[in-house]
């Protein structure tokens, strides 16, 4: 938020939203909600409802809600942030222990601790959704979803999703990392803590977790962060995030984002309450109980050559994620990233942030000149997962870039395509924290196919050829305020149009990339050409493999149809930050013109195209899929209704189809999938009874481990699916 902007009283006459009120520190919620009487927490979740409906005012660092003629709320929060109970002020007679101020707090937008900073700091990123973007850009995503991303997660890792830019923690080499200390009994404590929240969550389901049981998972968080169990904590505070974003219907609610944070959390909690926890290796119990902050280590003299940007749009945060290769090839980010207090000012913030300068010495580079210009940093510092900092003692002048046919970008596309399939599935199983900055990005070379309608949408999506495989090309995030989706729309016209292209793999169990950046393809060898790609060399339009000819459609060579950009361009358009232009594709090229024929570069019909994909029926596909969606939608639907909606409390054909969809998992050879699935039901139906039948609460312990059991499952049984769908066609 800007100096100017704190300065002036907004006035919000539409109502009262997440969006608009400030960011509010997890245990600020639960020492509020605990502060109610039972009789209070039982009217928690509708008095939030209706406070919604209530205009909201702020005047510098104050937010009012005025409850009625006589009650008004105000809300201090310097910098955005609720920090204390006290910055929850109620006019009502039952204050502190009133209803208002805690349906306040239900109400405002959770901050995570862990990416705040002084005042004096730079504008951080959120952590993550992805998303990245899916992005996202938090969710941790953030993006998302990040949710998110944006990534991102990611902001990177969700592209929307990122951890906060934050300043170097030392910048001296880092000393050898003692010996972690064997789980404590406060650490066991907390760790208990949080599986009973997580599961008392999932029994209850997105419609019964309510403001208290939000509250009670926030407490264990901050339990767990106290005690040094930073992961834990961060992967609670995801969680209720996203129960309040289900709850309220939030336009970037993704269901299978929800279920992924409670997998993790359920996963974590579980392995810190084993028994043979106090056993487990040093550099587990490490990975498990995850760090507050992200150390930056000196990195001395860094040669940076810009590669792409992406935008980074969040719930509460928005901005931009600028990437860079140093001289020995790693990837590295600098972010430029803000909170936000209106979604509708959100995507125009996130295109703004392309504009400002690089926070990187005394530079003056934009984001986007960024992209295709390079820098010449002295004294730089470097996190592990590749975040440069941005200290008082880091110096940077404008350099020279490289095209991305050039060293050191080029090698990023050299790498083959099986290998960087590998990669970007082993970096999604890591721990946020260990993963290296780019680790789910692709580099490839692909042609245009056109569209089709494939897979379990009916909208067309943008098909390409790569190496014998038929990939959906899909926007790195569906806001309609991004550029994404226009581009994409514009290179859909254009079937055979060959393109090198930067995107973020979509596990699933066809190949599906998120394109972020695209460019003009490989030029061919002057005098031979040749060209490799992936790796493998590619001559005279065969490759050189195992005496396979290679498809026509995979291999640049002189004459091809390529993008035309303008030189200040430099080969490069970042996907989400700028438009394509009609200008920018070869003659001819338009939605109502024929393209114009690449001979050998298609087969005779794009339908042709979907033999290779795998998919439902009725799409096209001759390819049996895999039916893991009868085991998964199941345990997305226990996060939905909570357990009774797999327990006695179903309807007659939801039984039915139980026995139906385990037959059908055993006829495909999933006979694990089945067994799990039956043993999810018969877990959710286990429910003990008093003497007049009335079912008595459990702690939800066999459920939980079921639903584990059956979701871990279904993540590893979906990354090996999509590891195959990205193997070489036989033959190719």
């Amino acid at each position: 938020m800007s100096p100017n902007t704190e300065q002036n009283t907004d006035q919000n006459t539409a109502g009262l939203s997440g969006a608009a009120l400030p960011a509010v520190r997890p245990e600020v919620v639960a020492e509020v909600v605990a502060a109610l009487s039972p009789r209070l927490q039982k009217r928690l979740d509708g008095a939030a409802a209706k406070l919604a409906g209530r205009p909201v005012s702020r005047e510098g660092d104050d937010w009012r809600i005025d409850v009625d003629e006589d009650v008004r709320l105000v809300l201090h929060a310097p910098g955005g942030v609720i920090r204390t109970a006290a910055d929850v002020r109620c006019g009502c007679l039952l204050a502190p222990a009133c209803l208002h101020r805690a349906a306040a707090v239900t109400a405002a937008p959770l901050a995570d601790p862990a990416s705040e900073e002084p005042e004096e700091s730079e504008p951080s990123e959120p952590s993550e959704p992805s998303g990245a973007g899916e992005s996202g850009a938090s969710e941790r995503e953030s993006s998302g979803s990040g949710r998110p991303g944006t990534e991102a997660g990611t902001a990177a890792g969700h592209p929307a999703t990122g951890r906060p830019a934050e300043e170097p923690v030392s910048a001296s080499p880092a000393p050898a990392s003692p010996v972690p200390a064997p789980l404590t009994p406060a650490e066991a404590a907390a760790a208990e803590r949080l599986h009973a929240s997580a599961a008392a969550a999932l029994a209850a389901g997105v419609s019964g977790a309510g403001g208290v049981l939000q509250a009670e998972l926030l407490r264990a968080a901050h339990q767990a962060r106290l005690s040094g169990l930073h992961r834990p904590a961060a992967a609670a505070v995801a969680v209720a995030t996203r129960l309040r974003a289900a709850r309220t219907g939030e336009p970037d609610h993704r269901l299978a984002d929800l279920t992924a944070a409670l997998r993790e959390l359920l996963d974590l909690a579980t392995a810190l309450c084993s028994p043979a926890a106090g056993a487990l290796a040093p550099a587990v119990l490490a990975g498990l109980r995850g760090t507050a902050r992200q150390a930056y280590q000196e990195a001395g003299g860094l040669r940076l050559y810009g590669l792409f940007a992406e935008p980074v749009l969040t719930a509460t945060h928005a901005g931009v994620l600028s990437w860079a290769v140093d001289a020995s090839g790693r990837l590295s980010t600098v972010a430029e990233v803000t909170p936000h207090t209106d979604a509708a000012t959100a995507a125009p913030q996130a295109l703004a942030a392309g504009g400002r300068a690089v926070r990187l010495g005394d530079t003056m580079l934009s984001h986007r000149e960024f992209t295709r210009a390079g820098l010449s940093v002295q004294g730089a510092t470097r996190s592990a997962s590749g975040r440069l900092g941005a200290g008082a003692k880091v110096r940077a002048v404008r350099a020279a870039g490289a095209g991305w046919t050039d060293e050191p970008l080029a090698r990023l596309w050299a790498e083959p395509i099986e290998a960087q399939i590998a990669r970007a599935l082993a970096w999604g199983a890591l721990p946020y924290d260990s993963r290296p900055a780019g680790g789910d990005l692709l580099f490839l070379d692909v042609t245009l196919a056109g569209t089709a309608t494939h897979g379990d949408t009916a909208a067309p999506q943008l098909l390409a050829r790569c190496q014998g495989l038929t990939v959906a090309l899909r926007p790195a995030h569906d806001h309609p305020g991004l550029a994404h989706r226009a581009n994409l729309a514009l290179l859909a016209g254009r079937p055979g149009l060959r393109l090198r292209v930067i995107g973020r793999l979509e596990r699933a169990a066809r190949p599906e990339l998120r394109l972020l950046a695209v460019g003009p393809a490989a030029p061919a060898h002057p005098s031979t050409g040749d060209v490799t790609q992936g790796g493998h060399k590619v001559q005279g339009g065969h490759e050189a493999q195992g005496g396979h000819e290679a498809q026509s459609g995979d291999v640049t060579q002189s004459g091809d149809v390529t993008l035309a950009l303008a030189a200040d361009r430099a080969g490069r358009v970042n996907l989400g930050l700028e438009r394509l232009q009609r200008a920018d594709l070869p003659a001819g090229a338009g939605p109502d013109d024929a393209p114009a024929a690449v001979p050998g570069s298609l087969p005779a019909s794009l339908p042709e195209l979907l033999l290779d994909l795998p998919g439902p029926s009725g799409t096209g596909s001759t390819a049996v899929e895999a039916p893991v969606h009868l085991l998964t939608r199941r345990v997305e639907q226990a996060v939905t209704g909570g357990r009774r909606a797999l327990g006695p409390a179903a309807s007659g054909a939801a039984r039915d189809s139980a026995a139906g969809e385990g037959r059908h998992l055993r006829a495909a050879g999933l006979a694990t999938a089945a067994q799990l699935l039956d043993g999810l039901r018969a877990s959710a139906t286990d429910q003990g009874r008093d003497v007049f039948g009335r079912i008595v609460g459990d702690d939800h312990r066999a459920f939980t481990a079921a639903w584990l059991a059956a979701s871990c499952y279904g993540e590893e049984l979906a990354t090996a699916l999509c590891a195959a769908a990205w193997s070489p066609p036989d033959g190719r």
